[in-house]
């Protein structure tokens, strides 16, 4: 065998393992807290969308992402990065609640129009998804929305495989059901 053929390719950087990644990003190392960031973006995004106004979701998820940064050197297991970042992004969202809750709005007089009505549509069914239990809703917007399968929304937020596709098939359960009132 010649010399070229014996040499070994690196592993692409997408599949180096997330406890790996969070480890060196714990170290400082930038690129690795960037893979890490493209890895758990669309979980981060998902959660924030089910629990958030959709305005406000960008903003959200750039707060997760720095405070994540600076506290990774307190994440004590590198394996549970999927789960302590699922919990940032759900405790930025009550903080984000609590502090709206404190502020003085004043109601729109008149109702806005809706140009656009497939994005109507969609922020209809967002916001029947977000009536629902937290955990569903998280779920289904995992699943419908950011496209992740139930594998993938297990491994990303810290779940197992069976309770995810018990909370899909019982939020998609709810949802239609909710779906059928609101029509009726």
């Amino acid at each position: 065998m010649s010399p070229v053929h014996a040499v070994r390719k690196p592993e692409p950087d997408a599949e180096r393992s997330a406890a790996d990644l969070a480890a060196r990003a714990a170290r400082g190392d930038r690129d690795a807290f960037g893979d890490l960031f493209r890895l758990y973006a669309p979980m981060v995004h998902g959660i924030l969308l089910a629990r958030a106004p959709a305005a406000e979701v960008r903003d959200l998820m750039q707060d997760v992402f720095v405070l994540a940064l600076e506290k990774l050197g307190s994440l004590r297991d590198a394996d549970a990065f999927g789960g302590w970042l699922a919990m940032i992004a759900r405790n930025r969202t009550v903080d984000f609640h609590r502090r709206r809750s404190h502020r003085k709005t004043t109601p729109l007089e008149t109702e806005v129009a809706v140009s656009d009505p497939d994005r109507a549509e969609v922020e209809e069914l967002l916001e029947a998804i977000r009536a629902l239990p937290a955990t569903y809703a998280e779920t289904l917007v995992l699943r419908l929305v950011e496209g992740m399968s139930g594998p993938e929304i297990a491994a990303r937020v810290g779940m197992k495989p069976e309770s995810v596709r018990v909370n899909l098939h019982r939020g998609m359960a709810m949802l239609r059901e909710r779906l059928r009132g609101e029509r009726s």
